[in-house]
């Protein structure tokens, strides 16, 4: 007597592409999106990769998430700290600040990304400051902005004049770019702070 069960289809054993060999090095996942955001999409997936080979070439800090930190809690003091001539001290503490509250709004939309060049002094933005970006703000004209320019990213404000939309430098030795159909551009998300030593 013949068995009736269904003997194909399914898994087979070590057949198929193995764990972690993707472009990424790692198990992948299948994700839904709308057609029309797929270019977007692939776009973003090419300059975050381009960016990991630059660090991994380069073995410097260029791009990193921001994971959900560890409270930190320091005095914040009422008094203002005058940039003319002294005042007497208060002795009294407003409250405690944690930088990262002050800092990073929405933690799950926010990296941080290290700053090359002198394109944005004007702006007080230096080379080697660490940028604090928000990927949850709009990109509207007047936001600096860091995006993937032909999937090289650059910090710029973003500017819009007669219907032309422009990548403004604030330093006048560089000269603004007008966005047009042949320049691929992705905005990555606006910039809320800047981190520099002095």
């Amino acid at each position: 007597m013949h068995s009736t069960k269904e003997t194909r289809g399914g898994a087979r054993l070590n057949a198929g592409r193995k764990k972690g060999s993707s472009v990424y090095g790692e198990t992948t996942t299948a994700v839904r999106i709308p057609e029309s955001l797929v270019p977007t999409v692939k776009n973003l997936l090419d300059a975050r990769k381009r960016q990991l080979e630059i660090l991994a070439d380069h073995s410097t800090a260029i791009l990193l998430p921001a994971k959900a930190p560890t409270q930190i809690s320091l005095p914040l003091f009422i008094s203002k700290v005058p940039a003319g001539l002294p005042s007497p001290a208060d002795n009294y503490v407003e409250k405690t600040l944690d930088l990262n509250e002050l800092c990073v709004k929405q933690p799950a939309a926010t990296f941080f990304v290290r700053v090359e060049g002198e394109s944005m002094l004007g702006a007080g933005i230096h080379p080697n400051d660490i940028l604090v970006v928000d990927r949850s703000i709009e990109p509207v004209p007047g936001k600096i902005v860091v995006c993937a320019l032909n999937g090289e990213l650059t910090v710029k404000r973003l500017d819009c004049e007669n219907d032309q939309w422009k990548l403004k430098a604030e330093n006048p030795n560089y000269p603004d770019i007008e966005l047009h159909e042949e320049i691929d551009m992705v905005v990555w998300g606006v910039v809320t702070n800047v981190i520099h030593a002095v």
